[in-house]
């Protein structure tokens, strides 16, 4: 199965299989070390990657705390994951991956 990830719109889009799943203005939580709050709820500002690995759909974001007002780039994040009925959002906390995508990057992968 081949899935189709590209970053759209200077950024502000990640696109999996040509639909908009994930975009700009979106405010994630995500737990890990990206400020000193113990969950950090980012305000997503724009995608600096995008990459799958299988059936996983990763993205690297630049974005700011909106509690403490820390602000710069996240290690990988998941954005969702390819099933058998299509794609799926990430529902929750977002933890950080410990490998980059095995096909991250800027465009279409």
């Amino acid at each position: 199965m081949t899935t189709r990830v590209r970053l759209l719109d200077d950024a502000a889009w990640v696109s999996v299989n040509d639909t908009r799943v994930a975009g700009v203005s979106e405010v994630w939580p995500v737990a890990g070390a990206f400020c000193s709050c113990p969950l950090t709820w980012l305000g997503v500002e724009a995608f600096v990657e995008a990459g799958v690995t299988g059936r996983r759909v990763d993205a690297r974001v630049h974005g700011h705390c909106v509690v403490c007002g820390e602000s710069g780039e996240t290690g990988w994040l998941p954005v969702g994951r390819m099933t058998d009925d299509g794609f799926r959002s990430v529902v929750g906390a977002r933890g950080y991956r410990q490998r980059s995508p095995v096909f991250g990057g800027r465009g279409e992968v």
